[in-house]
């Protein structure tokens, strides 16, 4: 399941707020477009997008692990591919939203539309996942600080949302989609 090392424990936690930037700038839009929301569902998103998160690369790791043996020469390669492309992907989405920004929906906001978010936005931590196990991670390690991660910079977004506006939930997605990419370089180095 890989080593615990002090630079593994960075680098999860790296991973985790970058996975996390997705989750934080649709937590910020929610707020923002329902800015009276109910307790149940403020405290819903963090807990459903953390659990998401969490849950997403560890199948992702185990899925990967099936294949890990057909990879294993090439894990640095893989790792960098993937992390670039998803790194990519969101920087790409995160301009495309600062040159046009979506406006809000008239309906409120439910909980089957937070379950559906938290998927939306994990489908990259599955991805990930199977870099992971490309590379051997510890994915006890990576798994609970990406959900932890995740958690944390959701509740931040709600708490500092309504100062905040939404003015760095774009940029703090291309902040993430950059560490990504790091780290894929980081992975295709070593």
């Amino acid at each position: 399941m890989g080593s615990f090392d002090m630079g593994s424990l960075i680098e999860a936690a790296m991973l985790g707020v970058a996975l996390a930037m997705d989750a934080m700038a649709v937590t910020l839009s929610n707020a923002l477009c329902e800015p009276d929301m109910p307790r149940g569902k403020k405290f819903a998103m963090p807990v459903m997008f953390a659990l998401f998160q969490m849950a997403m690369p560890i199948a992702g790791f185990f899925g990967g692990t099936l294949i890990a043996p057909l990879i294993e020469a090439y894990a640095g390669i893989v790792s960098f591919v993937i992390l670039g492309f998803v790194g990519g992907k969101m920087i790409v989405e995160a301009l495309r939203e600062l040159r046009e920004p979506e406006t809000c929906p008239a309906a409120r906001l439910t909980y089957p539309t937070i379950f559906f978010e938290a998927i939306a936005t994990s489908i990259d931590a599955f991805i990930v996942g199977v870099s992971l196990a490309a590379s051997g991670a510890n994915i006890v390690l990576y798994g609970a600080s990406i959900g932890i991660m995740t958690f944390a910079c959701c509740v931040a977004m709600l708490v500092a949302g309504r100062r905040l506006g939404a003015h760095f939930g774009p940029r703090a997605e291309v902040a993430g989609g950059i560490v990504l990419i790091i780290i894929g370089v980081r992975a295709l180095l070593s």
